[in-house]
């Protein structure tokens, strides 16, 4: 064999040689791939699972105090109905409570008696059909506008079957005071045990239409979800047993 043929045969072996360990190398990356796409799949099943759980035990700890705990004590209202009228009162009859449905008033500054007294005024002036069943203002002060058993027009297709709270706010920011919020609370927790109701079915203006009411609590989510962990808390520590109420 001349030497210009034992140069092609080496160059032909170092050849095979790298494809080789090309090939290996790819095989390698590939299994290493393979072994991490596992890997992921298994922590994403362990974490998911694990945030399921933590949401079942939640939704176990409401629903355990919501069946066994309600708050029997009525705030205190300043009940100032509306005339009934078209446009704000229309003495409909409000034959189930299915939820609860918060809004803001957004116009910062307003009291609760203005907004009342806008609703009443709907009546001559005819600009809209708007109200709502309680106004809670800045001092925390509750006006009743429409009794519990007729419907509110402030929450679209859910006006059949709910009772609506407009909160007033401060600013342009839309978050409660601290005295509305207290009220809101208070409020809240006595509806939800007059009509065995759960946090769950207390919800906001945008969760029915996705218009941005209360504000503060669609730009928020996560005060959302602790005022639904506050209205919990609060039953916790006010509510009655709810054997004791149905054998007085």
């Amino acid at each position: 064999m001349d030497e210009y043929e034992k140069i092609r045969q080496r160059r032909r072996e170092e050849y095979r040689k790298r494809h080789r360990a090309q090939v290996r190398r790819k095989q390698l990356i590939g299994n290493g791939i393979v072994i991490g796409m596992i890997i992921l799949i298994i922590a994403t099943i362990i974490i998911v699972g694990a945030i399921r759980g933590k949401k079942v035990k939640q939704e176990e700890v409401k629903a355990e105090v919501t069946s066994t705990l309600y708050n029997p004590k009525q705030p205190k209202l300043d009940v100032q109905l509306l005339t009934p009228n078209p446009y704000s009162r229309p003495q409909k009859a409000l034959e189930k409570v299915n939820g609860i449905v918060v809004h803001y008033t957004a116009n910062p500054g307003t009291s609760a008696r203005q907004n009342r007294d806008y609703f009443n005024g709907l009546a001559e002036t005819k600009k809209t059909k708007a109200s709502s069943h309680f106004v809670i203002g800045l001092e925390g002060e509750i006006v009743q506008c429409i009794p519990c058993n007729e419907i509110s027009y402030a929450s679209n297709n859910r006006n059949s079957d709910t009772i609506s709270i407009e909160c007033c706010i401060e600013d342009e920011t839309g978050k409660f005071n601290d005295s509305t919020y207290q009220s809101l609370i208070e409020l809240t927790t006595w509806l939800m045990g007059r009509y065995d109701l759960s946090a769950d079915d207390v919800i906001r203006h945008y969760d029915v239409t996705g218009k941005k009411c209360p504000l503060y609590f669609v730009e928020h989510e996560d005060a959302w979800e602790q005022f639904h962990k506050d209205l919990d808390t609060y039953i916790e520590e006010n509510g009655v047993p709810k054997e004791e109420a149905s054998q007085n």
